[in-house]
């Protein structure tokens, strides 16, 4: 049985799934982040999505989309499959396992939002799709950084606080984790949201909170 380093902001660990010398785990802190991406991805999984409807300025007309079944079975699946990137990047005990599915979550947020066929929404698809690729400079960059000075990416050891991070890997992560997760770059951008499908334009949203929040617990760890 591991014992988790008491620096780990997470808590004590509550479940421990061990895979050589990768550790996936459960603290109070990550199963709390797990239980909210498992509910969105149950959702998105179990939820019709919604018909958008659109209304006339300064007048009472209004019209309903036609929503494309093909699409939305494509943003059904992209939707599953983010979660689930989201589900391995918010337990995985291993520094490197954390920047693929950051990827992931990355990858999975284009084709959720890329799905809708509207030129305003695909322009912002496409600028985000740069940004992610960008991105993952820095994030696998700051993995690289961590292993080259430490000789590890096993959080277990980096959390113990006996093998010093440096501060340029940890602001790597962080960066990457920006872009990946779509936060603050594009967050707010009124096209992604024009994107429908909900619930499963959601899951960009949720994603990116929760994979902020794994990398805050991370850097602040190490």
């Amino acid at each position: 049985m591991f014992n988790l380093p008491t620096t780990n902001i997470g808590g004590p660990e509550l479940f421990v799934l061990e895979f050589g010398d990768i550790v996936t785990y459960f603290s109070p802190y990550t199963a709390a982040l797990f239980v909210f991406a498992l509910i969105f991805t149950v959702l998105a999984i179990v939820s019709r999505p919604e018909r958008q409807v659109d209304f006339a300025f300064g007048g009472d007309a209004y019209y309903t989309k036609v929503v494309d079944p093909d699409l939305l079975r494509f943003q059904r699946f992209m939707a599953i499959a983010c979660g689930l990137a989201t589900l391995g990047a918010v337990t995985t005990g291993d520094v490197f396992n954390f920047t693929l599915f950051a990827s992931m979550v990355g990858i999975t947020n284009i084709g959720i939002v890329a799905a809708y066929r509207n030129r305003h929404v695909l322009n912002a698809a496409f600028q985000y799709g740069i940004v992610a690729m960008l991105a993952s400079i820095p994030l696998f960059g700051g993995a690289a950084i961590v292993l080259a000075s430490t000789g590890t990416l096993s959080m277990w050891e980096l959390f113990g606080g006996a093998m010093a991070v440096p501060l340029i890997a940890k602001a790597f992560l962080v960066l990457g984790v920006m872009g990946e997760g779509m936060a603050p770059f594009y967050i707010a951008k009124a096209e992604i949201t024009r994107a429908q499908g909900a619930p499963f334009i959601l899951m960009v949203h949720v994603s990116s909170l929760l994979l902020f929040l794994r990398v805050t617990e991370i850097v602040i760890s190490m």
